[in-house]
This record gives structure tokens, C-alpha cells and sequence, in this order.
């Protein structure tokens, strides 16, 4: 008999492999909602500056432009997005691979944030 010929055994290897290189639940867990406070701080800022600006543009009797709007909207939704993407991401890696797939979507966000910040501070469009 070959290797070929056995199916079982050699699926079997594989499937003990990927057991013994799995990361324990608690520790996905436990990275998940570390980089979890941090992504929701930036959608809770997010949340801020949609509300303020709107705030700050009725005081000043004028109205947001329906980009600058946009604009503040895709800021909530891109922390949500790069969230699930690092997590579905690194849903089968190890612990470090799943750390540098948060930080690098993390790192995305802030500057996203700070482009959308940049825009409305500095008066780079007329919003």
C-alpha cells in the first residue's frame, strides 16, 4: 500500500497539525477586545465629530454639504470595517499574525481619521 492509497492518514496529519498551531480561544478573545476598546474610541470619535459639526454648522446658520456628511459617515463605518477584516483575517493564524493584522488596520483608521480631520480643520474643502 502507498501513501496515496490511505486517505485517512494523511488528512489526519494535517487536521493534528492544524490543532497543535491553533491559538487557545481566551487568547483570540482577549486580542479581539483589547483592539476592540481601541477601534471603538475611534468610532465613538467618529460619532463626535458627525454630531459636533453638525452642531457647529447650525450655529452658524449654514449646513454641511452632502459630501462633508458622507465624508463623516464613512469615518463611523471604516473602524467597523477594518475591525472585521483584521478579524476575519486572522481568524485561523497565530496570536502575533492576528496582533500585526489589528495594528495595521488600526494604523489604516488613524489615518483616515486624521485625513477626514485635516479636511475640516485646515479648510482644505468647502464642507
Amino acid at each position: 500500500m502507498t501513501e496515496a492509497s490511505v486517505p485517512g492518514d494523511r488528512a489526519d496529519a494535517v487536521d493534528r497539525s492544524a490543532a497543535r498551531s491553533a491559538t487557545p480561544l481566551w487568547l483570540v478573545v482577549t486580542i479581539a477586545v483589547v483592539f476592540g476598546v481601541f477601534y471603538a474610541y475611534d468610532v465613538w470619535e467618529a460619532v463626535g465629530n458627525l454630531v459636533g459639526l453638525n452642531l457647529y454648522a447650525g450655529q452658524l446658520e449654514v449646513a454641511l454639504t452632502a459630501y462633508g456628511v458622507a465624508l463623516l459617515v464613512v469615518g463611523i463605518a471604516v473602524p467597523f470595517l477594518a475591525y472585521a477584516t483584521a478579524f476575519w483575517l486572522g481568524r485561523h493564524r497565530g496570536p502575533l499574525a492576528q496582533i500585526v493584522l489589528f495594528l495595521a488596520g488600526y494604523a489604516l483608521v488613524q489615518a483616515l481619521s486624521a485625513d477626514v480631520a485635516a479636511l475640516f480643520e485646515l479648510g482644505g474643502l468647502d464642507l
